[in-house]
């Protein structure tokens, strides 16, 4: 996408607000990638665009080679969208759904994949359920399983193990590293980072409709020289010193205290003695690496408005 702008106008009041503002970004071909960012940052309003259900202000789009102002179609089928929101036709079992499902996207019936798909999502013995009989999880198994029909090339998953159990999100990450090694593109929207931590090899972070890091994950979190010292001490404490104040000590829970350093300015002895010296004594201690969390609040803090 080359300078994808995104402005809602409001209908009573001259107000205008972009949600998304002059965006360029690639998502190469046959990657894990995630695309991160807070709440009203703009990352559904990017995806809604890629789905056709919301329209673009000005820039360029294109899915696959296809440019969605002049050859929607392609685009449209280029994709699979797994959206937030668990929206369900009740009248159609599991399977009727997916089989409808393949029919809008023309998917002839020797080449429809329904039995593998509904094994895959864990739905089979509720192949023949309404969705309205099905659990959360279960109604989130079949969004998914829709997303998957015609074969899409690009599969966007937008939040979709919100609400879901521990052995979903297994088998539904399992599934989806799968197709990622048959070629698939994955574009993943979350707010469990260490999904995307675990999961993605590159990522994008959003923050008021601007990309404001892109790059490699390991890269990213490589370019951080932090680490993070933790101290548990033998004793309660329910305040700081001044010193410990003002060298960016803090109360992380009982008896527990953190401080985050570089470590090639840092000397960790130093920062042990610190806290020696303000009374307290030293019962375990633990260093963190940098984590994709670190690195989201770094970039989503440094460009708060």
């Amino acid at each position: 996408m080359r300078q994808l702008v995104k402005t809602y106008r409001s209908r009573k009041r001259a107000e205008e607000k972009n949600a998304l503002k002059g965006i360029d970004l690639d998502i190469p071909q046959g990657s894990f990638f995630a695309l991160l960012g807070p709440n009203g940052a703009g990352k559904s309003t990017m995806i809604n665009i890629m789905s056709g259900l919301t329209i673009k202000t000005s820039g360029q789009m294109v899915i696959c080679g296809h440019d969605i102002d002049h050859d929607m179609r392609r685009a449209r089928t280029s994709i699979g969208v797994v959206p937030q929101e668990l929206v369900l036709d009740t009248f159609f079992t599991v399977r009727q759904a997916l089989e409808l499902h393949a029919g809008y996207f023309g998917v002839p019936k020797p080449r429809r994949r329904t039995d593998e798909i509904i094994d895959a999502m864990g739905l089979t013995d509720k192949a023949d359920a309404r969705p309205r009989s099905l659990s959360g999880g279960m109604r989130r198994r079949l969004l998914i399983a829709k997303a998957l029909v015609h074969n899409p090339p690009v599969l966007v998953l937008d939040e979709p193990t919100a609400g879901v159990d521990v052995e979903l999100r297994t088998q539904l990450w399992n599934y989806v590293r799968e197709l990622n090694r048959g070629g698939t593109t994955i574009l993943l929207t979350t707010h469990y980072l260490e999904e995307a931590e675990e999961l993605c090899d590159r990522l994008a972070i959003i923050n008021h409709g601007e990309v404001v890091a892109c790059d490699d994950k390991r890269t990213l979190m490589r370019g951080f020289d932090s680490k993070r010292l933790i101290v548990t001490l033998r004793e309660d404490i329910t305040s700081l010193s001044s010193a410990l104040k003002e060298s960016g000590w803090e109360i992380s829970e009982e008896r527990t205290l953190r401080i985050s350093y570089k470590p090639s300015r840092t000397d960790i002895e130093g920062l042990l003695s610190m806290v020696r010296e303000s009374g307290y004594h030293i019962h375990d201690i633990t260093t963190k690496e940098t984590d994709l969390e670190d690195v989201f609040l770094h970039f989503t803090r440094t460009t708060q408005r």
